[in-house]
Order: structure tokens, then sequence, then C-alpha cells
């Protein structure tokens, strides 16, 4: 699994876990659904998330560099 594939099912299992707990434990939970669409807001401009080092450092690899393809 790339870091890619690993930071997008750690965004939405976080987000799932997230709507679960605040609609049956306390709505103060839907606060953390916000965080994560907004780390996932800026890491989409920055190209930065620290989720990303973070799987990095357990072991997902890198993407392999797409090779151009000629017309």
């Amino acid at each position: 699994m790339t870091v890619n594939e690993g930071l997008r099912a750690m965004a939405g299992f976080f987000v799932l876990l997230s709507l679960a707990l605040g609609t049956w434990v306390h709505p103060g939970w839907y606060l953390f659904t916000a965080f994560v669409g907004f780390n996932l807001l800026q890491s989409a401009f920055t190209r930065w998330c620290p989720a990303m080092a973070i799987l990095k450092r357990i072991g997902f690899r890198e993407e392999a560099p797409r090779e151009k393809v000629s017309a």
C-alpha cells in the first residue's frame, strides 16, 4: 500500500468513526470530522500532511513515478 492510499484509508476511517461517535456518544465529535476535512483540504494545496510522515515511518512506500506516454 502506498502513502497516498494509506492516507485516504486513514482519513476515511477517522471520518466514519467520528460520525458514529458524534451520533451515539456526543455531538462534539463532529469537530473531529471537520478537523480531518480541514487537513485533507490544506494538504491538497501544500502537499504536506502530518499523517503522511507517520505512514512513511511505519513503512508505507512512496508512489513510483509515472511514465510519460508519448503520442
